[in-house]
């Protein structure tokens, strides 16, 4: 028997009928689906010291549980003392089962974790994606605390098949995304 995540198994059961008689897709094909999401992590300081990026990216691979690659910068900018080729960052694409296991975490057990928590902010980029900024890595429970050197954020883009904003924010919000309540 092949395993499904919850989320997916979801996706299939719930979220595409639901988004069907909302929009009146004729065929199931036409139904926005949840195609990938990236974790980016930017660590400027590490141009002064070289640690950051290598905990940055231990980190960012036991949150997601894939292996976070490193970003380069792509120009020379002296006032930064910053060279083409430095490692600025790390990233992690996710799709498939991670992708539904990782959302599914971000939901239920990273977010509600946030202090004054009320929602996460409805704007969108035009094209049905979403970007989330998080400002401390901390909310995942795969953090420790104790070792931790220094509190960073990271952003996280939910990209989607949707052809418009309103298709993308009602394939989330079917997910679970705990939108605030103002609809644009």
């Amino acid at each position: 028997m092949d395993y499904k995540p919850t989320l997916q198994k979801k996706y299939s059961d719930e979220v595409v009928p639901a988004l069907m008689k909302q929009f009146s897709y004729k065929s199931i094909m036409q139904v926005p689906k949840l195609q990938k999401i990236v974790l980016n992590q930017g660590v400027g300081q590490a141009i002064a010291d070289k640690k950051l990026i290598e905990v940055a990216q231990e980190e960012l691979s036991s949150i997601t549980g894939q292996k976070a690659v490193q970003t380069t910068s792509t120009k020379d900018i002296s006032n930064f003392k910053l060279r083409r080729g430095m490692p600025i960052g790390v990233k992690v694409t996710l799709r498939r089962e991670r992708m539904y296991e990782f959302l599914e975490r971000l939901i239920n057990v990273a977010l509600p974790r946030i202090r004054d928590f009320n929602g996460i902010s409805v704007k969108l980029d035009g094209h049905g994606n979403y970007t989330l900024g998080i400002t401390e890595q901390i909310i995942f429970p795969e953090i420790d605390i104790d070792k931790l050197s220094k509190i960073m954020g990271l952003e996280i883009t939910f990209v989607t098949s949707a052809k418009s904003d309103e298709e993308g924010y009602a394939l989330l919000k079917e997910f679970g995304l705990p939108f605030k309540n103002a609809k644009k």
